[in-house]
């Protein structure tokens, strides 16, 4: 593949995206989809980052069709509100962006619904979430679904005992299990749009280790994985940088359903987006569809 950088994204002038996460990586997505002539929906659940993510970007772009909508991944009943709204302004949606996370809580969190807060944030959220918009998605030309997955998938294990981690707690093993499902949830999806012809592509990707805020957020700054973020920095590539592998997934005419896309160098944690190595759990179809089910069952949506 080429050395692809976002200076490579077609048009996307007349498309309509959203991308969840308001800083980060989801800015940078945003960002240079605006830049690309998309219509941006930048959605997250503080409406002061969401503003300031909006402002930032219409400073550097004035003509941005750029705004903000709440959505809260740890609530099903703002991300079914969020939903709703959207069906009101809009009668497609030509791509979606499920890249929010939460990351290592140091102690077991909740979600509105009772959900642990990585598995029900991470992967039930977006799960909810895409179901709630697969109408617009399936009323648009070539819609793209493109999952944010992590390189801790390839420790991730699908735990379909303790998904809500009730049992026990460690949270490394449960970010790396949200984030292996995150990668299932695109496998199956692809699956399952090809099946029943819904014409929606499904694609993954994931950053490498990029400088994001995400680890001062959870586990914090003073956590060991803080201290690493500050002290060695250099070893993060940046934020830009990390955001390409979405990107190039989301836009590129190259990027396949079904497909895992990564950076391209060492260990997949820094470079330019390559395709990237899918781990074999991610590769049972049995456990993904089991997955599939459970996720359904838990959040009360169905496809």
């Amino acid at each position: 593949m080429v050395r692809w950088t976002a200076s490579n994204i077609p048009s996307q002038k007349g498309r309509l995206a959203v991308v969840t996460g308001t800083g980060g990586l989801g800015y940078e997505d945003a960002l240079a989809l605006s830049q690309a002539g998309a219509e941006v929906v930048i959605a997250g659940r503080d409406p002061a980052k969401g503003a300031m993510a909006v402002e930032k970007i219409r400073t550097r772009l004035a003509s941005a069709q750029v705004r903000f909508e709440k959505l809260d991944l740890a609530s099903l009943h703002s991300v079914a509100g969020f939903c709703h709204r959207l069906s009101t302004q809009t009668d497609r949606l030509d791509l979606l962006i499920n890249n929010a996370g939460v990351m290592m809580p140091p102690k077991r969190l909740e979600t509105e619904d009772g959900f642990e807060m990585q598995m029900g944030t991470n992967h039930l959220g977006h799960f909810a979430l895409t179901a709630g918009l697969m109408p617009l998605l399936r009323r648009a030309h070539k819609a793209r679904v493109i999952s944010v997955s992590s390189v801790a998938a390839r420790n991730g294990v699908i735990d379909f005992d303790n998904l809500n981690a009730e049992r026990s707690y460690n949270p490394m093993r449960i970010y790396s299990q949200s984030k292996l499902a995150c990668l299932m949830f695109a496998l199956e999806l692809h699956r399952r749009s090809e099946a029943a012809g819904w014409g929606v592509a499904s694609i993954a990707s994931h950053p490498g280790v990029a400088r994001t805020d995400l680890i001062y957020n959870a586990p914090g700054r003073q956590s060991l994985l803080g201290m690493t973020r500050s002290t060695l920095w250099f070893l993060f590539q940046p934020v830009w940088q990390g955001a390409l592998p979405t990107l190039f997934a989301a836009t590129s005419p190259l990027a396949r359903s079904g497909a895992y896309y990564g950076p391209g160098g060492l260990s997949e944690v820094r470079g330019y987006p390559a395709s990237a190595r899918i781990p074999e759990a991610a590769l049972d179809i049995k456990a993904s569809a089991r997955l599939w089910e459970a996720s359904q069952a838990l959040t009360g949506v169905a496809f």
